[in-house]
């Protein structure tokens, strides 16, 4: 089931990525074109408002990166394709990279994460509250944007406790 789910997240992420490239290429070719708004509603649509402009193409470009950026940080710890010193690392034997791994996941991820999770959500719920939008004729409704943020570090220290409990059970390669 978590190879299902890995498979279909990477799937729309690779589609967010389209998008992105689609949303960049949109927003040169109206620029050239001097068309600004690109369309307008008759009546206020949620993110949108009442017109997708050159700043908004600009905004869901950013919107996107954040996401294909941060969501699948925690797939990519699950695969053990993370950063790290691998000069190092690499020639140790399995016994000493699994109390390696499991020593930084407890002194550096944990702390990590237990001040970063509370933080991302009120960053979140502060826009929410407040009803932020872009001032420049952007996207409207900036939290649901700002909601990857303790999504993606949530999906991310999700992995990282997966590992860590693989990690302890192991007895020795």
């Amino acid at each position: 089931m978590l190879k299902q789910l890995s498979a279909r997240s990477l799937e729309a992420l690779a589609i967010a990525l389209v998008l992105l490239m689609l949303a960049i290429v949109a927003q040169v070719l109206f620029s050239a074109l001097d068309i600004n708004p690109v369309l307008t509603f008759s009546k206020r649509l949620p993110l949108l408002g009442d017109a997708i402009t050159l700043n908004s193409l600009l905004d869901f470009q950013w919107h996107l990166l954040v996401i294909v950026g941060l969501v699948p940080a925690g797939l990519v710890w699950l695969r053990n394709k993370h950063i790290r010193v691998d000069f190092l690392y690499a020639g140790l034997p399995g016994s000493r990279k699994r109390l390696i791994d499991l020593a930084g996941n407890s002194l550096f991820a944990v702390p990590f994460f237990v001040l970063m999770i509370p933080a991302a959500w009120s960053f979140m719920e502060r826009a929410w509250r407040s009803g932020e939008g872009s001032r420049n004729g952007g996207l409207n409704d900036l939290w649901l944007i700002k909601a990857v943020l303790p999504l993606g570090i949530s999906l991310l220290a999700l992995a990282v406790l997966i590992e860590t409990v693989r990690l302890a059970g192991k007895r020795h390669e």
